[in-house]
């Protein structure tokens, strides 16, 4: 039987309960199927409100210009380049997820890889439209693309890191897309086939493509998956190597570092896992999917954010090692009397960034505090608040005194305009959020049904219990043959 084994009886089951195919189907397309509950109305709501509000702010700032937010003589980067920072690294976890553990074969990613991959492309889209609206002449935005032209020597700056975020994303936006929607195929056409309302099985046959479930189907479906996962993971490397180029090819003190490129991804790790952490706990709770999404997927994502949250620790303490060792004396400034000294303008920024980023999860290391839901939740929302100090401390900071002390800027405050736009991009995030978990399976009902068979709780105890039948055997044979031999004896 050893030889048969899929996984080892040692690991927690990833579906507990005596589930089969059909109460997976079940569980997991019922919530899609009902009518939308009050609580879901209550958050879209509030999410379409954030939204309008975003809505009004941006159109604020185009027809009135930039000058709306409070960038000033020093810090032409502000809070719209620090959201935009953080979003991208919002977006890195569902890549992650579906395409290194696919291509890893790891079978604890089928429960929450879904709902990564949405949260992916939802923060992307957010992301995406900071710098557009920093450009102030939004209408000029077409200038990036490098098409031919009739403008004629006039091409866009290709040395440029910023021209260099526009192909990152678009290629990272639209490979995630392309991963996410080719997995959702099988679960929309078992959507499509139980669906009982015209429009909804013309909606639902048209975004299905077709799909019979034949076995060519699963076989191309298979190997794009492949194909994908394996363009999907250097991308995941270099789009936030390439954001993090924005500051590190440049000759700022407090930005231009080598460290930026290997510390930015780990930083957009951490913090993906623990925006993924905030959704799953809630969607497992209110769509009653605690069977499929586990304590166990739980646990082993925040093994993840400890382990990644230690490597940014260690680059905040190699940044200052650096600045101090370095003795280069503007750099020692940025970091010691600009973010280390506690009386400084931002001071208290830093610490709260340390606070969050490096202390906090530590608690991670102590299982007990891994699988309790309470404490996941609120340290995921904390290290997210403490990646976007991060991104305001490298960004502000930085910046905010320049050589000349006749140019240092006054304190820097972000104005209703910023933050309006700054929410607006949280409730476009919720809005597409909300209506993904009710128009779509929010965990992959094929996937599921694929693991069921060697990681559900029902495979698990059948093999536990077929690995005790040898050894009963073993022992009544060694009892009647010990007998035996006693009886010789005597």
């Amino acid at each position: 039987m050893a030889s048969i084994r899929y996984e080892s009886q040692v690991r927690p089951p990833l579906v507990v309960g005596q589930k089969g195919y059909h109460e997976v189907t079940e569980d997991i397309v019922r919530p899609i199927e009902a009518s939308p509950s009050r609580a879901w109305w209550i958050g879209f709501l509030i999410s379409v409100g954030l939204l309008t509000f975003g809505i009004i702010s941006v159109t604020h700032e185009v027809v009135y210009g930039v000058g709306q937010w409070n960038l000033n003589r020093t810090i032409g980067w502000g809070w719209d380049i620090t959201n935009f920072v953080w979003w991208v690294g919002i977006g890195h976890a569902g890549t992650l997820i579906s395409a290194i553990l696919l291509l890893f074969r790891q079978g604890w990613r089928t429960g929450v890889n879904r709902a990564a991959e949405a949260m992916t492309i939802f923060a992307v889209m957010c992301a995406g439209q900071f710098p557009i609206w920093h450009m102030g002449r939004v209408w000029m935005a077409f200038f990036v693309m490098p098409y031919p032209n009739t403008r004629g020597p006039l091409w866009v700056n290709f040395n440029s890191p910023l021209l260099w975020d526009v192909f990152a994303i678009s290629t990272y936006f639209t490979v995630s897309l392309l991963f996410w929607y080719s997995g959702l195929l099988p679960d929309l056409a078992t959507v499509r086939d139980r669906a009982k309302l015209k429009w909804r099985k013309l909606f639902y046959g048209i975004t299905s493509f077709g799909w019979t479930g034949s076995a060519k189907h699963w076989q191309r479906h298979e190997a794009l998956s492949l194909v994908l996962a394996g363009l999907s993971t250097p991308l995941v490397l270099s789009v936030h190597t390439i954001v993090s180029f924005d500051f590190a090819t440049s000759v700022i003190p407090g930005w231009h570092t080598t460290i930026f490129p290997p510390y930015f991804v780990a930083g957009a790790i951490f913090s993906g896992f623990a925006m993924v952490q905030t959704l799953l706990l809630v969607t497992r709770k209110v769509l009653k999917l605690e069977e499929y999404i586990t304590i166990e997927h739980i646990d082993v994502m925040n093994k993840v954010i400890v382990l990644t949250g230690s490597i940014v620790g260690v680059a905040y303490l190699t940044e200052l090692f650096i600045a101090w060792y370095g003795q280069n004396t503007f750099e020692n400034w940025a970091f010691m009397q600009n973010r280390v000294n506690v009386f400084s303008p931002y001071g208290w920024s830093y610490y709260l960034m340390m606070g969050c980023n490096v202390l906090s999860p530590q608690i991670f290391w102590f299982r007990k505090m891994r699988r309790n839901l309470t404490v996941t939740f609120f340290m995921s929302v904390i290290v997210n608040i403490g990646m976007w100090f991060e991104r305001f401390v490298i960004i502000v900071t930085s910046i905010y005194r320049d050589y000349i002390p006749s140019s240092w800027s006054t304190y820097y405050r972000p104005t209703i305009w910023e933050v309006g736009f700054y929410l607006g991009t949280f409730g476009l995030f919720f809005t597409c959020y909300f209506l993904f978990s009710k128009f779509f399976p929010v965990i992959a009902v094929a996937e599921i049904k694929h693991i069921l068979k060697k990681s559900g709780a029902i495979y698990k105890d059948k093999m536990g219990a077929l690995e005790q039948e040898p050894v009963e055997e073993f022992a009544a044979e060694y009892t009647h043959g010990h007998g035996h031999e006693t009886a010789h004896a005597h």
